[in-house]
């Protein structure tokens, strides 16, 4: 089973098209170089062809993660791949984060971060097309790829992109080539591992970061958490909390998207969708708890998201959402501090660090307020 990421089904129609531009013999397989890693991967290519009498080329796959209920399965993915004359390759990288010798297009259907226009793309993902189509490229020349996906619009539609900032299509986004399954069993196990391992290291200090999802990841990052602190979970919190505590971490930072770590607040420690929701009960009673007013409470539970629950609030009374949103994040480092006590003993310091829909820190608990400040941010 080839069960990869987008990424690298997008890299490997560029590779496929820019083989055939090459003069290439067209092959139903790509051979795909990985970052850091000795290893390559093999993955299927459904066709390629010239285009424009010989002076562009187009590579086409279907992304096959393996998961039956992920909007990527079955994606087509167009590569458009056209070679530029250029009297010399600096490889600086330029404002998108490419060398100059590659000239990224993000076409119909990818995702582009609303406020800058540019493409949401992952530094993985970037790694993965330069290893990977440098070796083919001729002396003296660049590099253009176009990157069309024709129902990533569509598909965008029931993500939670637009909430992060992403319009007009799906992100390329990803850390690794392999799909790590959030809900499954193994993907607990494989957390552990890591968790362990990093607790193991000589340069651990005790602290450490739990992120879901890329965005978490993606943000945590970018806020000046080193990677070599940030585990990505899935939603596997409660047996990781418990694992954090046995491995000796003495503070551990939630960070993450609202619309997931709410269900920590009521006391839901698995926050798959398919196992458990209750987000807007929730919001609900964090609500009533504030006292706010019941009108409002009543818009909250009408909301169909927790994320046009917010929007409804901020219009109606943006004073009355920090007080529900700061009692959210109180009650996760509530409610997973008393998770882990229930099976061992532990002194383990917990905060919680939550941002909104455009990408911002926007509420954090008491000690996610002292973790996050360790690292210069200043929230108040």
């Amino acid at each position: 089973m080839n069960e990869f990421t987008l990424p690298v089904w997008v890299v490997a129609a560029a590779k496929s098209a820019t083989n055939t531009l090459m003069g290439n013999k067209f092959k139903d397989t790509e051979r795909i170089d990985l970052p850091n890693k000795e290893e390559s991967i093999t993955v299927p290519i459904c066709s390629s062809s010239l285009l424009d009498n010989g002076e562009r080329s187009l590579g086409i796959s279907h992304c096959q993660s393996g998961l039956p209920l992920d909007v990527t399965r079955g994606l087509e993915i167009w590569a458009y791949v056209k070679l530029n004359k250029v009297s010399f390759q600096s490889h600086e990288i330029v404002e998108n984060g490419f060398p100059d010798w590659l000239e990224f297009h993000a076409g119909y259907g990818v995702g582009k971060f609303d406020s800058s226009g540019q493409p949401c793309i992952s530094t993985f993902a970037r790694e993965l097309l330069c290893i990977n189509l440098y070796p083919l490229l001729p002396k003296g020349f660049s590099i253009q790829v176009e990157i069309v996906l024709p129902e990533g619009k569509n598909r965008a539609l029931k993500t939670s992109n637009k909430a992060f900032g992403v319009v007009d299509g799906l992100s390329l986004i990803g850390t690794q080539a392999e799909v790590q399954i959030s809900a499954a069993p193994d993907q607990l196990k494989n957390c552990k591992e890591i968790l362990q391992h990093k607790c193991s290291q000589s340069t651990f200090d005790g602290f450490l970061t739990f992120v879901i999802g890329e965005n978490g990841m993606d943000l945590a990052i970018k806020f000046g958490i080193p990677a070599n602190q940030i585990i990505k979970t899935g939603n596997w919190l409660g047996p990781l909390l418990v694992s954090a505590a046995e491995n000796g971490v003495k503070k551990l930072l939630l960070f993450g998207y609202h619309g997931k770590l709410v269900k920590l607040s009521g006391g839901v420690f698995h926050t798959h969708h398919h196992l458990a929701d209750g987000r807007i009960e929730i919001l609900t009673s964090l609500a009533f708890r504030e006292g706010i007013s019941f009108d409002l409470i009543d818009l909250i539970s009408k909301a169909t998201s927790v994320e046009n629950a917010l929007l409804t609030l901020e219009s109606k009374n943006p004073e009355q959402v920090a007080l529900i949103w700061g009692r959210m994040a109180k009650e996760i480092e509530i409610k997973s501090h008393s998770y882990v006590n229930r099976y061992l003993s532990s002194s383990m310091e917990i905060g919680s660090v939550l941002f909104d829909r455009k990408r911002q820190i926007r509420w954090a608990g008491f000690h996610g307020l002292k973790l996050i400040n360790s690292f210069g941010l200043m929230l108040k």
